[in-house]
């Protein structure tokens, strides 16, 4: 192994210990959380991190052996199924991340008639589309034989050995991700800029009545008068800052390497293989980034998992006083003795 593979294994390992702790984190809350399982987010978000966890101990340990040992892990039954696994978790993620994105467009632009529109059941019939719709391309490409291990990224994924199918593998490869990456990248756009316009529309309003305050209260103290200001610039920000790390992490992570799968069908261009792996651990980096962009930062999750720590800690401290008790009277029951 030469010094670029070394640091890609290692970076292969660290998403792995990551997204493991984060998304099981996200897990941990969501069982933990009466509250967080009766909001219908929670089920969108629930099925991001199944799909997450799975990608976690499936596809990522079988890529870090094929960056160590440069050559296909397992047999070809268990290529076949990791590849199958790859094709639909990622797409399942993707389509995840949409539904997301329409019930914040609902929640924000029709907040009256949200519940109405959005209901569990609704959610189930999303969650079911989305199985649906992401299973369907690796099942034809099972059928196909188009799951194998490429070196390329050095994964089992996508992959058309026979040259005869070249024709018919381009076309399967771009419908695949125009209704996979770019579907989802649009229903992204959409509904985000949406939530944008309308946050923005409500944060006009607040301005106007705040600079209204500010003017009717003379005897304000300056600093008073500063810290307004001040948060009304932060509020103007903060939901800019948020879907633009929605769509910005999405397109960072996942853009590249559906670029340079499109790529690679061109026969006249050559791909450095340290690339290929690199924009495959891209990929692999949205799987870390999810549980922090759609659940742990947020303020729900975060008083959820930090009462999750805090009976933890407060348990073992029990524990150990407890221990301690123990051992110290029988001490002095030898003493006596």
């Amino acid at each position: 192994m030469n010094i670029w593979e070394v640091i890609l294994a290692f970076v292969v390992v660290v998403l792995m210990l990551v997204a493991l702790l984060a998304n099981v984190l996200v897990l941990m809350c969501f069982l933990y959380s009466a509250d967080i399982r009766k909001q219908v987010p929670g089920l969108f978000i629930l099925n991001l991190t199944f799909c997450n966890l799975l990608m976690t101990v499936s596809n990522m340990p079988l890529t870090l052996a094929g960056i160590i040992y440069k050559s296909q892990p397992g047999g070809d039954e268990i290529c076949h199924i990791v590849g199958f696994l790859e094709t639909f978790l990622t797409t399942n993620s993707m389509l995840s991340m949409a539904a997301l994105s329409i019930d914040r467009w609902i929640a924000v632009v029709f907040p009256l008639s949200y519940h109405s529109k959005m209901r569990y059941r609704d959610a189930a019939l999303i969650l079911s589309y989305t199985w649906l719709h992401s299973v369907s391309f690796p099942i034809v490409a099972a059928s196909l034989s188009w799951v194998g291990f490429h070196h390329l990224y050095a994964s089992c994924t996508l992959y058309n050995k026979r040259p005869e199918d070249r024709t018919q593998f381009v076309i399967f490869t771009g419908v695949f991700h125009t209704l996979s990456f770019l579907l989802s990248l649009i229903v992204l756009c959409f509904t985000y800029l949406k939530v944008l316009k309308v946050a923005r529309f409500h944060c006009k309003r607040i301005d106007v009545i705040t600079m209204q305050t500010l003017v009717l209260l003379v005897d304000i103290h300056p600093s008073v008068r500063e810290r307004c200001l001040e948060e009304q610039k932060r509020r103007r920000q903060r939901a800019t800052k948020k879907i633009s790390t929605f769509i910005g992490t999405f397109i960072l992570c996942f853009a590249p390497y559906v670029i340079t799968r499109l790529v690679e069908l061109s026969s006249v261009v050559h791909i450095n293989s340290h690339w290929g792996i690199i924009s495959k651990c891209l990929a692999y980096s949205k799987v870390v980034s999810d549980p922090f962009v759609y659940s742990l930062l947020r303020h729900q999750y975060r008083k959820t998992w930090k009462d999750i720590i805090n009976k933890i800690l407060k348990r073992s401290s029990i524990n150990s006083s407890a221990l301690t008790s123990e051992s110290h009277n029988q001490n002095i029951l030898q003493l006596n003795e």
